[in-house]
C-alpha cells in the first residue's frame, strides 16, 4: 500500500512533464505555420474545434455516471475559462511567437506561476506569512521573477549563435528577410506586449479552473465544453476582422499535422491533464513546470528552425527560473509545515480521547422494563 501511495504521488509530476513536452512540440509547429502565413484566429478555431470533436465522445462515455448537473453558473464559468484559457490567450501567445521566437515565448510562460501566485492571494487560494521563512521566500521569489521578466523585455543583447544560411537565396527573398533595425525592434516590442497579456490571461485561467474543478470535477467534459466555447469565440472574432474565406483552406501537410496535433494533444489531452493536476496539487504546482517547456522548445527551436538565442533572453530566463524555484521552495516548505501541524493536532486529539474517563451504565432489576 505504501508503494502504491508513493507511485500515485508521482503521477502529477509525470503528467506535467508529458504535457510540457507536448507544448514544446506545439510551439515549434505553430512557429513554422505562422511564419508560412497562416492566420492566427483560423489556427485557433481549427485547433479548438479538433479538441472539441476529440474530447466530447470521451467525456460523454467516460464520465456519464459521475458527471454532476451542468448548471447555468458552471456554463458561465466555462465560457470565461474559454476566453482567458483558450481563444484570447492563444491569440496573444501566437502573436508573440510570430513576432519573437518559440524559445523566447516559453521564457515568458515561466512568469505564469508567479503571476498565478500573486492573483491567488486576494482569493485566499494562497497565503503569505511574512514572519516565516516560507512566506519570505515566496515574496523574494516573486520579486526576482518580476525582475527577470523586465530583463527579458528591456534587454535583448547580442546573439549567441551564428547560423549559416544559403548564399543562393534570391534577391527578392533576401530583401524580404532583411528587415530594418527599427522594424525588427517594433516587432519585438509588439511580441513582448502580446506575451505579457497572454501570460496574465493564462494565469487567470488557473485561478478560475481551481474553482471550476471543485464544482464540476469532470476534466474531459469541462475541457470539451471550454474548447467548444473557445472555437465559437475565435471563429466569430476571425469573421469580424477578416471575412476572406480563402484563409480557412489548409495548405500542405505541415498545416494539417499542426492543426491535428495542436487540437488533440495541445488543446485536448494537455488541458485535461492540467485540470487534473490543478485538482490534485493546486494551481501553483501545475504552473510551476512551465520552465521545462522553454528548455524543450530550445532543444528543437535552435537546431531545426535556426531561431536566434540572445544574451538577454538567456540571462532573463535564468533569473526568472531562479526566482520561480525560490517561490516553489517556499511553497513546499509551507506545505510541509502545514502537514506537520495537522499531524500534531491529530495526535493531540487522540491523546485527549485516550484520557477521557470511561463511563459505564448498568441496569439492575430496579430499572423499568421497556415494552
Amino acid at each position: 500500500m505504501a508503494g502504491l501511495k508513493s507511485c500515485n504521488e508521482w503521477y502529477p509530476f509525470i503528467v506535467m512533464i508529458a504535457i510540457d513536452f507536448s507544448f514544446a512540440v506545439v510551439n515549434i509547429l505553430l512557429k513554422k505555420v505562422l511564419d508560412d502565413g497562416m492566420n492566427h484566429l483560423v489556427l485557433i478555431t481549427f485547433r479548438l474545434s479538433i479538441s472539441t470533436i476529440f474530447l466530447a465522445p470521451i467525456g460523454y462515455f467516460w464520465e456519464r455516471n459521475s458527471r454532476p448537473k451542468l448548471t447555468p453558473r458552471i456554463l458561465c464559468y466555462l465560457f470565461c475559462t474559454a476566453i482567458v484559457g483558450a481563444s484570447l490567450t492563444q491569440y496573444f501567445f501566437l502573436l508573440g511567437i510570430q513576432y519573437t521566437s518559440a524559445t523566447f515565448s516559453c521564457a515568458f510562460i515561466n512568469m505564469v506561476p508567479v503571476i498565478t501566485f500573486i492573483m491567488a492571494l486576494p482569493f485566499r487560494i494562497e497565503t503569505v506569512n511574512l514572519k516565516s521563512k516560507s512566506g519570505r521566500a515566496k515574496i523574494l521569489g516573486s520579486m526576482i521573477c518580476v525582475g527577470g521578466a523586465l530583463l527579458l523585455t528591456l534587454y535583448k543583447g547580442r546573439p549567441l549563435f551564428k547560423h549559416q544560411h544559403s548564399h543562393a537565396m534570391a534577391p527578392s527573398a533576401a530583401h524580404a528577410v532583411k528587415l530594418s533595425s527599427s522594424r525588427r525592434a517594433e516587432r519585438w516590442t509588439i511580441g513582448c506586449l502580446a506575451l505579457t497579456v497572454g501570460t496574465l490571461l493564462w494565469s487567470s485561467w488557473f485561478i478560475i479552473q481551481s474553482y471550476v474543478g471543485r464544482r464540476y470535477p469532470c476534466q474531459f467534459s469541462s475541457t470539451a465544453i471550454m474548447s467548444f466555447f473557445g472555437a465559437i469565440q475565435s471563429a466569430a472574432l476571425s469573421m469580424l476582422i477578416n471575412r476572406d474565406l480563402s484563409m480557412w483552406v489548409l495548405k500542405g501537410k505541415v498545416e494539417i499535422i499542426t492543426v491535428l496535433y495542436a487540437g488533440m494533444i495541445g488543446s485536448g489531452l494537455s488541458y485535461v491533464g492540467m485540470a487534473w493536476c490543478v485538482k490534485k496539487r493546486g494551481p501553483v504546482f501545475t504552473a510551476a513546470f512551465s520552465p521545462l517547456v522553454q528548455i524543450l522548445a530550445a532543444m528543437f527551436d535552435i537546431p531545426i528552425l535556426h531561431e536566434q538565442l540572445n544574451l538577454g533572453s538567456l540571462l532573463g530566463s535564468i533569473v526568472v527560473i531562479l526566482g520561480l524555484y525560490i517561490l516553489l521552495w517556499g511553497k513546499n516548505r509551507e506545505m510541509q509545515n502545514c502537514a506537520t501541524t495537522i499531524a500534531q493536532q491529530a495526535k493531540e486529539i487522540r491523546e485527549q480521547e485516550a484520557q477521557l474517563p470511561v463511563i459505564t451504565v448498568s441496569c439492575d432489576s430496579s430499572c423499568p422494563e421497556t415494552k
